[in-house]
């Protein structure tokens, strides 16, 4: 049986529920909407397949997620947040206000992860935005923990490819992995890290303008933005 803090006190029970490490990063990308088992895995580098079964399970007990069979397709399992779910989108956005205010400075290279950038990246897609037909982006990460990366975008789908994808690239973008995470992370603006942090494009001059339109950025984007922005604001006052 779980330990629990033994307080009868709203705040005690909801944290027997989701004090444990990973469960809040689950609830958060379910909230952004991710729906199977395999992709959750991929969200949260460092996890166990063990671990994130007990996590989901847990949540299902709680009350917090369903479980659902679809009858065919890759991906026949699916997880959605309940109502009760659904209600700590509040929770989870006063957090990310709070960290990106109190808690959140320039990136240590530890937490530098390219594969992890690049699986953000494919989730966060306006495909709309882009060409109808394919479009290949080359990410050439300099850095420690850099490497090279590519992202196939078609309307159907986008794919995350470590090795080259044997079509024509249509845009190359060179940049220091720190600088492409805060630039994704909101801690710089894209003319920043154009103009201030050597962050290249290269390809037919349409697609290179049209790039920064093509993803929505990550989910804590608009709380770091503010973050900045009330910090340079006290700092001028």
């Amino acid at each position: 049986m779980a330990r629990t803090y033994g307080q009868y006190c709203p705040m005690t029970h909801a944290l027997d529920l989701l004090g444990d490490r990973w469960t809040l990063l689950i609830i958060r990308d379910l909230l952004v909407g991710t729906r199977h088992f395999n992709s959750l895995e991929r969200g949260l580098p460092g996890i166990s397949r063990s671990l994130l079964s007990r996590r989901l399970r847990m949540l299902q007990q709680a009350g917090l997620l369903e479980k659902y069979q679809r009858e065919s397709g890759p991906n026949t399992t699916e997880y959605h947040l309940t109502e009760a779910g659904q209600a700590l989108k509040q929770v989870v956005t006063a957090l990310i206000d709070w960290g990106a205010l109190w808690a959140f400075d320039d990136p240590q290279p530890d937490e530098l992860d390219a594969t992890l950038l690049m699986w953000w990246m494919h989730d966060r897609m306006n495909v709309e935005n882009l060409p109808q037909e394919r479009v290949v982006i080359e990410f050439n990460f300099q850095g420690a923990t850099g490497g090279m990366y590519w992202l196939v975008v078609t309307p159907e789908e986008t794919s995350v490819c470590l090795k080259p994808p044997g079509f024509e690239i249509d845009v190359v973008v060179r940049a220091d992995i720190a600088v492409f995470y805060k630039l994704w992370l909101g801690r710089i603006s894209y003319a920043e890290a154009l103009n201030d942090h050597d962050m290249q494009l290269d390809g037919l001059p349409k697609l290179v303008d049209a790039f920064p339109d093509w993803f929505a950025w990550s989910v804590t984007a608009p709380a770091v933005r503010a973050a900045r922005a009330q910090r340079a604001s006290e700092v001028s006052a």
